[in-house]
């Protein structure tokens, strides 16, 4: 079983250059570089959507992932005090639910 092998942004752009900077043909970049014809395609396809923010690394977010996570968050967190604001003005004002 083969390990799964890792690459980085700047290889990812530089094969996506390649082929669409420089005209190459998918396959000889593929041959060259001993990588899947399917997967530079993905990388090409990526590489139009999100430009110099793509292939961020693992663990990493584009920067509008991570901001809207974080908003997320933040809306859970005000719901939770929200929903203990409204249990004690019913405890306070003798109101049960």
């Amino acid at each position: 079983m083969k390990k799964r092998r890792r690459f980085s942004q700047e290889f990812k752009i530089e094969a996506v250059r390649m082929v669409v900077g420089q005209g190459r043909d998918v396959f000889d970049v593929c041959q060259d570089l001993e990588i899947r014809p399917d997967m530079l395609r993905k990388w090409i396809h990526k590489f139009d959507k999100d430009g110099s923010q793509a292939f961020p690394g693992s663990g990493r977010m584009k920067s509008e992932d991570e901001e809207m996570r974080r908003l997320r968050r933040e809306v859970e967190r005000l719901r939770m005090e929200r929903d203990i604001l409204k249990k004690a003005v019913a405890i306070f004002s003798g109101q049960r639910r």
